[in-house]
């Protein structure tokens, strides 16, 4: 069992307009942190989001050259650790994103909740750590 603490796994995820994806995110709470932009007019070549808990995304153009980690549009589905919920349920209700599953505890002990962002991918923050 690998029990290195410095380690992690970066999703990908594949949007229409990843340049409003990361802007969305950012006023989530994301923090905006590598962008590589393409030749074609808001192409994205490969860019990185980073949560101020720990972890990133990386968000990319459908529409870039390389298409090799290319996916369905709207098909992601992530889980981000969260110290506070309850403040990322507050941000995630004023930007008006589509809820998928209300604020609930657990019986596992976890706060958390689901939404959809603008793009379709569904992301569910709680404070389960594993």
């Amino acid at each position: 069992m690998n029990t290195r603490k410095d380690t992690n796994i970066w999703p990908g995820l594949t949007c229409n307009d990843a340049i409003a994806q990361r802007d969305w995110l950012e006023q989530l709470g994301f923090i905006p942190g590598v962008l590589v932009e393409g030749d074609g007019a808001g192409e994205v070549m490969h860019s990185e989001m980073l949560w101020p808990d720990g972890g990133r995304v990386m968000i990319h153009s459908a529409n870039k050259a390389d298409k090799t980690f290319n996916r369905p549009v709207g098909s992601g589905s992530l889980y981000v650790v969260v110290t506070d919920p309850d403040a990322v349920f507050a941000k995630a209700t004023a930007l008006g994103a589509t809820l998928v599953r209300e604020m609930e505890d657990a019986d596992y002990g976890s706060r958390g909740f689901s939404i959809a962002d603008p793009e379709g991918n569904v992301w569910s923050f709680g404070t389960y750590a594993g």
